[in-house]
């Protein structure tokens, strides 16, 4: 006796999130999402350029190691004011841009 085994079909990721992307609601959570991370990823390359530990960091931004590891990590959402201190302390100037 010879069992039948139905063929399961897997999306791919692009071709799923291409398609998730068709929906306006989930395209604006995605976009707003990679420019959190994109920050968070620049500020860490910033300090590992710097040769700075997350707690020297912290130092010059008087705050503790835990808040830059969420910056790092992503998990912060950041004013313009948190984001002015973290360029002075990296000695870097920041500008912000609307672009379409």
């Amino acid at each position: 006796m010879r069992k039948e085994y139905k063929k399961i079909k897997y999306l791919s990721f692009e071709r799923y999130l291409a398609q998730q992307m068709k929906n306006k609601a989930f395209r604006r959570a995605y976009e707003e999402e990679s420019q959190r991370l994109e920050i968070a990823y620049k500020i860490l390359q910033l300090r590992k350029r710097q040769k700075l530990s997350q707690k020297e960091l912290a130092r010059k931004l008087d705050t503790t190691q835990s808040v830059v590891a969420r910056m790092e990590s992503g998990q912060q959402n950041f004013t313009t004011d948190t984001l002015q201190k973290i360029a002075s302390a990296l000695k870097r100037n920041l500008e912000v841009k609307f672009a379409r």
